[in-house]
């Protein structure tokens, strides 16, 4: 059994989710369902929840505030949001639960599934510190948490060379030529790293356009990257490949 409190500043949203919970959660038992961050803190501070539902965007102010109340985060989070794509891709790239609006029944076990696992995980605090960071700072150098074999690995996206597809593994290249093997494939962190410089130049490979030492001419041509590897360009990703290549940096 799972004791969770719910932060959602939309009463219609509140009561779907608590709706939710008691019908189809009957591991969760549900302490507390409040609307403001003020409240949220007493309530987290009085019942010591398990898992917490933050809804992100409240009136006036953000779940973030509530975070960076606590030195140590005892809880797990699931994050309930709006698609909104800055917000969408900080909490991803910190690899932390979200469900989005309208909430999935079926999303909802599988994340409650997640928490039941993880339960308060040694990582968490390093995970917001991340999470945090990423959405206060837009124009920063970001990190991402990339999972292993025994939780994450977290690296700052400017350090990323390339990825390379292994299967449905990706390996990901460090400019201190450490690599990195992860079981999630390429495609989600092409979605996930499209806004920080990175393009996909072929079906196996996603590049760090700042990390290119030279560009080879040819049929597709290929690339040479700062640690001297060489990468197809395909054929189809040429044009677009080149008029990146040839933006002038602002």
């Amino acid at each position: 059994m799972l004791t969770a409190i719910i932060l959602e500043d939309e009463e219609d949203n509140r009561k779907l989710l608590t709706g939710f919970l008691r019908d189809y959660c009957p591991q969760i038992h549900l302490l507390a369902a409040v609307d403001t961050v003020d409240q949220a803190f007493a309530a987290i501070n009085s019942f010591q929840p398990d898992v917490v539902f933050m809804d992100i965007q409240l009136k006036g102010e953000t779940s973030f505030e509530l975070l960076e109340k606590f030195s140590e985060i005892k809880f797990e989070i699931i994050f309930t949001t709006a698609y909104d794509s800055y917000m969408l891709n900080a909490i991803k790239l910190s690899a932390i639960d979200y469900l989005l609006k309208p909430i999935n029944v079926a999303e909802l076990k599988i994340a409650i599934e997640k928490a039941e696992k993880k339960r308060v995980q040694l990582m968490m605090n390093k995970n917001l510190e991340i999470l945090l960071s990423n959405f206060r700072n837009n124009t920063a150098d970001h990190q991402i948490a990339i999972t292993s074999s025994d939780g994450f690995v977290f690296v700052k996206v400017s350090n990323i060379i390339y990825l390379e597809a292994e299967s449905a593994y990706t390996v990901f290249f460090l400019k201190d030529n450490q690599k990195i093997t992860t079981s999630k494939n390429l495609k989600l962190y092409e979605e996930l790293l499209a806004d920080h410089g990175f393009f996909r130049i072929h079906k196996s490979y996603m590049i760090n356009m700042a990390e290119i030492a030279k560009y080879v001419r040819g049929d597709g041509g290929y690339l040479i990257m700062s640690n001297k590897a060489t990468i197809e360009v395909s054929r189809r990703r040429k044009d677009e490949f080149l008029e990146l290549f040839n933006k002038p940096l602002k």
